[in-house]
């Protein structure tokens, strides 16, 4: 398994399917990744970049992915484990909604969000919602926080969704802690019941 590249960005194909090729070359070795459309459009050509891989081997191909950021990596890797989620679903998830928005999507059963993603019908979202929920919440369970951080000052269910995201967005244990102390702190913030708003807070009290 390749879990990531180092190397240049030698150009950016879009077939007409609307897939975006990277050609990555790594040692004089030039290899072709399908990623988002987002970061095709950030990666500047001749400069050094890495790249988060993930591969799929099938009978009649093998194919590359790769991804800005092993969270994000990660997150496709969840995706494509549901029934009927394929990589290019995936990705178009990615594409429409980003990182962030498509994990909080998930976390809050927001059914209608993630069926604006070209591909996702109610019943796909429906799956996507309860499959990847049930994942995350046991991760979150696992990582012990749910435990180690009582914080009687706020909403529970809120707190996991929270822990949930930031989890899945690659946050550590002690920066999900930072979050939600600042949240707590946060008089207004502890009564709002939207749960981007908490997300939005916390991602940028940790940065």
């Amino acid at each position: 398994m390749i879990s990531y590249l180092k190397g240049t960005a030698i150009q950016i194909q879009t077939p007409t399917n609307n897939r975006s090729i990277l050609v990555l070359e790594v040692n004089q070795i030039g290899y072709e990744l399908q990623v988002p459309q987002s970061m095709a459009l950030a990666v500047a050509i001749d400069s050094d970049i890495q790249v988060f891989t993930h591969q799929q081997v099938r009978e009649d191909a093998i194919s590359l992915y790769g991804f800005s950021s092993a969270a994000e990596r990660d997150l496709f890797r969840q995706l494509i484990s549901v029934s009927g989620v394929g990589a290019s679903l995936a990705i178009a998830l990615l594409d429409k909604l980003g990182l962030a928005d498509t994990v909080a999507a998930i976390v809050t059963s927001n059914i209608q969000r993630l069926s604006t993603a070209p591909g996702v019908g109610k019943k796909t979202a429906e799956r996507l919602a309860l499959e990847l929920r049930s994942k995350l919440g046991q991760w979150r369970v696992d990582s012990g926080l749910s435990e180690s951080l009582p914080l009687t000052s706020l909403n529970a269910t809120m707190q996991a969704e929270v822990e949930m995201t930031l989890l899945a967005l690659g946050y550590t244990n002690d920066e999900i802690r930072q979050a939600l102390q600042a949240i707590s702190q946060d008089s207004l913030m502890v009564k709002s019941q939207n749960i981007e708003d908490w997300l939005r807070l916390a991602i940028a009290s940790i940065q």
